[in-house]
């Protein structure tokens, strides 16, 4: 699963921060951004708040693209 922010939505009012703190942090400029894109099961339920919280529904959650590598 990963985590994602849509640019061209996201409107800054840092919510998800707020809500997932270990996820997504606030730059200088007060933009989020994702501390690590890839997400642990333990932090699907963080992530999920993240999602909820956003008034713009900016944060985006998908299933990662299976790899033998890992």
């Amino acid at each position: 699963m990963t985590i994602s922010i849509n640019r061209d939505r996201c409107e800054g009012y840092g919510m998800c921060a707020q809500a997932a703190p270990d996820l997504i942090e606030l730059d200088d400029d007060g933009d989020p951004q994702i501390t690590d894109p890839e997400l642990l099961r333990a932090d699907l339920d963080k992530a999920q708040s993240a999602a909820r919280a956003c008034p713009v529904a900016a944060v985006n959650l998908a299933t990662s693209p299976s790899t033998s590598a890992k």
